[in-house]
């Protein structure tokens, strides 16, 4: 045995072989990339970059030694300079500077790796225009980076970054910054000359302000500063002229963003603190198409709303609104209005659940203005189940619209018009389906908004495949259970389950930490786990009223996320009815104080 051993430590060819150090790297995947200037090795569980992808053109390929014949598709000396080379998702700690042996590359894909630091050779890449960098450990770059002139698009989310240096406005070509999910707690001055930006998210740091020079970016598009610490925002960004998306949820602001950009189509600005909204906030913003003011305090809203002509959304949950403005019913385009969790008065309750349609009629028949009856009145000779697709909808508003038809089955000629067109949202309510129609999957990678509400489904499976959804409403069908698949749509944000046969919490919910607002009103629920609801997080509406609860557990009290909690209409005798009369905060409290020490 020793003797074998010892064969084995002694290798006579080692100087001809290949050493075992060095990761392999499929033969026929390089000799592709001399042909295409492409090579791929994402998630190849790669440790370390082999040599022989770094001296790629630089070494002699093997075929020029055993070929003879150098058939038209074998003429090595004609190969192709590497121009992309992606790396992401391997354990990649460090990268040589023998990356410099490849001047060519015009994009560098590193995401998803281990590295913590950077060669200084990546300064050798003059041609790069893509460099991808995020989910990594890095705590800076090289300043040889930011004299990559011709950089378009840097991507840095995910990693340990404190500050970004003065340099980064030498990157004078730079179209896209990606620095969110870092650690920055302000913004260099220097960044206010990348005067060809048109994409910068800074979501998730620790901002507290924005400086006043990004007012110089005239290129921008969008800009999503979600999850920091702003209390304001700076007026300059009103003379943003092509601003076109702006987020600013999660933050401080105590008021509404001074933002009258002329391009502005769609701002979020939920999960704030904002009291108010006036005629002077709302001035300017002709084209604006989304508005999302969730989870504030607002508790009145201005009628200039209705100046708002352009707008298709609009999200006004959990606030304290007590009425609503006649004039909204006269946006013209308004689709979606999200009133859930506010202490909304004189209005029916049932009105509130038969969907934005009817709610916005309900707000028309309250202006002076007489409704236009040839608009109004249906033609006589067209029956419910026979009116035409609205195909304008699906071109101008990516909105796949066939509710209150009256019919068994979506035509094929919606879905026809809806191919290639990235459409969000889809409104078949108000119909007699017994299924949500198979089609729908094709609209997967778009769709973020569904209502099937007013049907007859008995089940929603091809639900789980929209895995963009953030709004479902299936209130008014007949379903008993949700399927276990639904906690793939990890971005579902509101499920709406009023009016259906659920005996009891579907338990998929509880799988779903993205959900914000629960609707169970009016089914046969005679129970919840309030532990499990505390993997809930972000969960601040739950409507459990109309139901079978025999008892509220204490233990719910401690679900102090929420901010809108309806329980009544259920047969527990605790707590009373004049506290659950009270509202939310002191129906947790009592709750909390019934809990055994």
């Amino acid at each position: 045995m020793s003797r074998l051993r010892g064969a084995r430590e002694v290798d006579s060819l080692r100087g001809f072989r290949t050493p075992k150090s060095e990761p392999n790297v499929p033969y026929g995947l390089l000799k592709a990339a001399r042909q295409s200037g492409t090579l791929d090795l994402t998630n190849r569980s790669l440790t370390e970059v082999p040599a022989s992808v770094y001296r790629l053109n630089v070494d002699t390929p093997e075929e020029a030694h055993r070929d003879v014949s150098f058939g038209a598709s074998e003429r090595w000396w004609e190969q192709t300079d590497l121009t992309k080379l992606l790396l992401a998702s391997n354990r990649l700690g460090r990268l040589s500077d023998d990356i410099r042996l490849l001047p060519a590359l015009t994009t560098l894909d590193l995401h998803d790796n281990q590295l913590q630091t950077l060669p200084s050779a990546l300064g050798d890449l003059r041609e790069l225009q893509q460099l991808r960098l995020g989910h990594n450990r890095l705590r800076s770059l090289p300043p040889e980076v930011y004299g990559l002139k011709r950089l378009r698009s840097l991507t840095l989310q995910h990693n340990l970054l404190d500050g970004l240096p003065e340099e980064l406005g030498q990157l004078e070509a730079l179209a896209e910054l990606d620095a969110s999910d870092n650690r920055l707690t302000e913004l260099p001055s220097g960044l206010c000359r990348l005067r060809r930006l048109q994409k910068l998210h800074l979501c998730r740091n620790k901002l507290a302000r924005l400086p006043d020079g990004l007012a110089l970016l005239t290129d921008v598009k969008l800009l999503d500063c979600s999850n920091n610490l702003l209390s304001d925002v700076p007026a300059g960004l009103s003379q943003m002229p092509a601003l076109e998306q702006v987020y600013l949820r999660h933050n401080k602001l105590c008021q509404f963003p001074p933002l009258h950009a002329p391009a502005l189509k769609e701002l979020y600005v939920g999960n704030n603190q904002v009291r108010s909204v006036s005629a002077e906030h709302l001035s300017g913003l002709s084209v604006l198409s989304v508005l999302e003011l969730r989870d504030n305090k607002i508790e009145t809203l201005p009628d200039e709303l209705a100046a708002l002509s352009a707008l298709t959304r609009l999200d006004l949950t959990n606030n304290d609104i007590g009425t609503l403005p006649a004039s909204l019913g006269l946006l013209p385009d308004l689709q979606i209005l999200l009133l859930e969790g506010n202490p909304l008065r004189g209005i029916r309750r049932d009105l509130l659940t038969k969907g934005t349609n009817e709610l916005l009629k309900y707000l028309r028949g309250r202006t002076k203005e007489e409704p236009d009856s040839a608009a109004d009145v249906p033609a006589a000779a067209t029956l419910p189940g026979q009116a035409a697709v609205d195909v304008r909808n699906v071109k101008t508003l990516k909105s796949l619209a066939y509710s209150d038809k009256k019919a068994e089955r979506v035509p094929d000629e919606l879905f026809r018009a809806a191919a290639e067109r990235a459409v969000t949202s889809a409104d078949f309510s108000k119909n007699l389906l017994s299924d949500v129609p198979p089609r729908l999957a094709e609209t997967r990678a778009s769709l973020t908004e569904l209502t099937v509400a007013f049907n007859r489904l008995t089940r929603c499976d091809i639900v789980c495949s929209l895995r963009n959804l953030v709004h479902l409403d299936l209130r008014n069908n007949q379903l008993k259970d949700l399927p276990a698949e639904l906690k793939n749509l990890t971005k579902l944000h509101a499920v709406v389950l009023n009016c259906n046969k659920f005996k009891s919490f579907p338990e998929v919910l509880y799988d779903m930490p993205s959900l914000e607002t629960i609707l169970l009103g009016n089914n046969q629920v005679g129970g919840v786990d309030p532990a499990r609801l505390l993997g809930l997080a972000r969960l601040s509406t739950l409507d459990l009223s109309d139901n079978d609860l025999l008892n509220v557990p204490p233990q719910l009290g401690l679900c102090t996320a929420l901010r809108c909690l309806s329980l009544q209409g259920n047969p527990f005798r605790t707590p009373r009815a004049a506290i659950v009369a009270k509202g939310t905060d002191a129906v947790l409290e009592y709750l909390r104080s019934r809990i055994p020490a």
